[in-house]
């Protein structure tokens, strides 16, 4: 993709200049991002993936037992019915693992990197419907698919902003409104991390959220060195040759930090293996249970090509890679593979592909470590037969 051609989804800024100006940086309304957009799922489907067990839904009723009440889901078959006619929303979880024609409208998404991306969260609310002026830690797209939504947006937050004490939502108790406007479908707001917002449905509406990954600090730390700790040994220690004798036996001198920072950068420095942690992290399915594969031998696989097989993603599954050397490192839902670099063509194809099958596959199956590494991903569950 060319970065610096205009964007219909971007109101005809390229994704060069959005980089620049937008992301992270300040919020940007898009009238009519999609045109004349066709809402794939309607709110009976979005309400029917609410009582599935392996689906993570969610009810907020303003006005319920208790202000604000939240109910999680899997629903009851009769729990809609028993709502009131206004002011509560239902909110559906990656509904692009789930409906094809929903993981599609991130194809709109591809100039920026689809590791970043995190799911498509659709809302359903009611007129009056809202879960709350309220702040993200990560960037989101709202696309309106479906009926009419009021925002207002407000001030940029941080971990001091007052709350509501509440215990499951995050609710500002001073949201300071700045901007507002009614999006129809088709229309688009981008919001960086943190700026306070708040939607209200105008009628009984529809929202996607197009939210990215951002883990935090602590996130990176705890994770990373829990990754690192399988690869250094116990004999690896603190140590102090040469040490000068003290003047006070209590006191911590500063050349212990300076030796101790120096063991810490020797391990936190290596390069290679936070490459490999960053790409696992961030290929973990948020569903991990639903990435699962059949026992497959590579000839049944190659037979089952041969005879029209097609391969497709799971789309719980996610998939990124990226160079070490000379080689590749390929991440498939959590897990990371090493590769020569005779297969960059063969890992572009794989995590591009709508599908993969003998037009596509048939120059690269006559190597060996393509072969092993197809069959390697049927069996983990990141790639599945399309009539399965």
């Amino acid at each position: 993709m060319n970065p610096d051609i205009p964007l219909q989804l971007l109101g005809g800024i390229s994704a060069r200049a959005f980089l620049r100006d937008y992301w992270q940086k300040k919020p940007l309304l898009i009238r009519q991002a999609i045109p004349d957009f066709q809402n794939p799922i309607d709110a009976d489907e979005l309400a029917g993936l609410a009582l599935e067990e392996e689906v993570e839904s969610r009810l907020v009723i303003e006005h319920g037992e208790r202000p604000w009440e939240l109910r999680r889901g899997p629903f009851a078959e009769d729990a809609f019915s028993q709502l009131p006619e206004r002011e509560w929303t239902l909110l559906v979880q990656a509904v692009d693992q789930f409906v094809p024609e929903v993981s599609e409208l991130l194809e709109h998404f591809r100039f920026l990197p689809s590791w970043r991306i995190d799911d498509v969260m659709i809302s359903f609310a009611t007129p009056g419907g809202s879960v709350g002026p309220h702040f993200d830690n990560y960037d989101v797209f709202l696309l309106q698919g479906h009926g009419k939504r009021h925002w207002q947006i407000g001030q940029m937050c941080d971990a001091e902003t007052p709350l509501l004490e509440h215990a499951d939502l995050r609710i500002l108790s001073d949201f300071q409104a700045t901007e507002e406007w009614t999006l129809e479908p088709g229309d688009m707001l981008y919001l960086p991390p943190r700026l306070a917002h708040c939607g209200v449905a105008v009628d009984d509406c529809m929202t996607y959220s197009v939210g990215f990954r951002a883990p935090s600090a602590a996130e990176v730390l705890t994770h990373f060195t829990d990754f690192l700790s399988q690869f250094i040994p116990d004999e690896d220690r603190y140590t102090d040759a040469d040490a000068q004798p003290v003047s006070d036996p209590h006191q911590i001198q500063h050349d212990a930090l300076d030796r101790l920072k120096a063991l810490l950068n020797e391990h936190m420095s290596d390069e290679r293996l936070l490459l490999t942690w960053f790409g696992q992290f961030m290929t973990e399915p948020r569903y991990p249970e639903l990435v699962v594969g059949p026992e497959l031998e590579e000839t049944e696989l190659l037979d089952s090509l041969e005879q029209g097989a097609v391969l497709i993603r799971n789309p719980s599954a996610r998939l990124a890679w990226s160079e070490v050397d000379d080689d590749l490192l390929l991440f498939a839902s959590g897990q990371s593979r090493l590769l020569p670099g005779n297969l960059r063509e063969l890992l572009k194809l794989i995590c591009a592909a709508d599908a993969l099958h003998m037009d596509n596959l048939g120059q690269w199956l006559a190597d060996e470590d393509a072969r092993n590494l197809i069959c390697e991903l049927v069996k983990q569950g990141s790639l599945g037969f399309a009539d399965e």
